[in-house]
């Protein structure tokens, strides 16, 4: 077998042996616990297509496998197996003629943009910051077109996700640390210059939410049969009653406070690898951007701590501690982001609608489970705010 050095790696960089592709490839198979910001916390589903099973995905693979396999120069494939937990693009596991490597059909974001993200990871990766170092064809392009279809290919590694909670301490500071150093590095090595003009991020008002709320009971059962249906109606009207009790405390201006840059815009454990103790990489940067670095903060320690309805509050200051330790966010700053984040939570209904919408029970206990949450956090603003404040 050819050593994984051999894999081309843009700028001749031998470095394969380190780095995994997609986080699909390691996700167990309950994926709840809070999305992405447009998906809640963290993750995104794939698409479930009509008609198109995984039969059909690895038929369509079969015919484009031998124009990648020499693309990226793996040789002969001796092994596939599609990963059925992946996320919004589809992945293989392959075993090749010159090591194991995760493909990537990118589905989630347009080429171009797959081509400027997988750009910043070789310059990061030079940096010692662990992030996947991507394969390239023979004319140094990350990105391989084949049958109407682009793909993507990174060696693999073991490791596990585990969930903040889980983490002891002095590995959560260490997170948040990194969670710095990545910020710092984005600052020379991201896709291009900054605006110089702040990010903003609508601030939905009571009205509109509160309207929200009202079509979403309209779409529940009049009389609720199931456990579900009779909880999802009492959350709507406790949301509602929370909307009119703090609708004065909405975020002044769509302008968030404190400094701003690229981002890697879903560090959470789902695209976290770690193994000894360490992260040994940060995986799937599709939603690579130009955010506040607050946001990006108070939303991982959100996702990361607030886990079973509650946050872990000791965990949520290391993390933050190891962060400012890399990044002087202030704390005015912070507090701000966390602001902003608990409006957004208290105004957002999109579990209830992709329930609703795709009969997903997954959704469901997702929305019931944030509800949970928001409810822990208004009740305990200010502790939640001292603790996002550590040093």
């Amino acid at each position: 077998m050819r050593p994984l050095g051999r894999f081309r790696l843009r700028h001749g960089r031998s470095q394969a042996s380190r780095w995994l592709g997609d986080p699909g490839s390691l996700l167990p198979s309950t994926l709840c616990g809070g999305l992405s910001d447009e998906f809640g916390c963290g993750i995104r589903r794939r698409r479930t297509v009509l008609g198109v099973t995984d039969t059909t995905r690895e038929d369509g693979l079969a015919a484009v496998l031998p124009a990648l396999s020499d693309a990226f120069g793996l040789g002969a494939v001796r092994d596939r197996r599609f990963l059925a937990h992946g996320l919004m693009n589809r992945n293989w596991r392959l075993v090749t003629a010159a090591g194991v490597c995760a493909l990537k059909e990118i589905t989630d974001v347009p080429l171009p943009k797959a081509r400027r993200n997988l750009a910043v990871l070789v310059d990061l990766a030079r940096e010692g910051i662990p992030v996947p170092a991507p394969l390239v064809d023979a004319s140094g392009d990350l990105v391989v077109e084949v049958g109407g279809h682009g793909y993507c290919a990174l060696p693999w590694v073991d490791g596990e996700h585990l969930q903040g909670t889980d983490l002891p301490l002095d590995q959560v500071r260490d997170l948040g640390a990194l969670l710095g150093r990545l910020h710092e590095g984005l600052r020379r090595h991201g896709p291009g210059p900054v605006p110089e003009q702040a990010p903003v991020a609508k601030v939905r008002d009571v009205a509109e939410a509160d309207q929200a709320a009202a079509a979403l009971m309209s779409r529940l059962p009049t009389d609720p049969v199931s456990d579900f249906d009779k909880a999802a109606a009492e959350a709507l009207h406790g949301r509602r009653g929370l909307l009119a009790r703090y609708a004065g405390a909405r975020p002044d201006g769509e302008e968030p406070a404190g400094p701003y840059g690229w981002t890697h815009g879903d560090f959470q454990y789902r695209n976290l690898l770690r193994r000894d103790g360490r992260v040994v990489a940060v995986l799937d940067w599709d939603r690579l951007g130009v955010r506040p670095y607050g946001e990006e903060v108070a939303r991982t320690a959100q996702v990361q701590f607030g886990v079973g309805g509650v946050f872990d509050l000791d965990r949520v200051a290391a993390f933050c501690s190891g962060y400012r330790s890399v990044i002087d966010l202030s704390e005015g700053d912070l507090a701000d982001a966390v602001k902003r984040l608990w409006w957004k939570r208290l105004t957002d209904f999109w579990q209830l609608e992709f329930y609703l919408d795709r009969q997903d029970p997954t959704f469901g206990e997702m929305f019931l489970t944030d509800e949970a949450l928001l409810i822990w956090w208004t009740d305990r603003a200010d502790e939640v705010q001292a603790a996002y404040a550590a040093r």
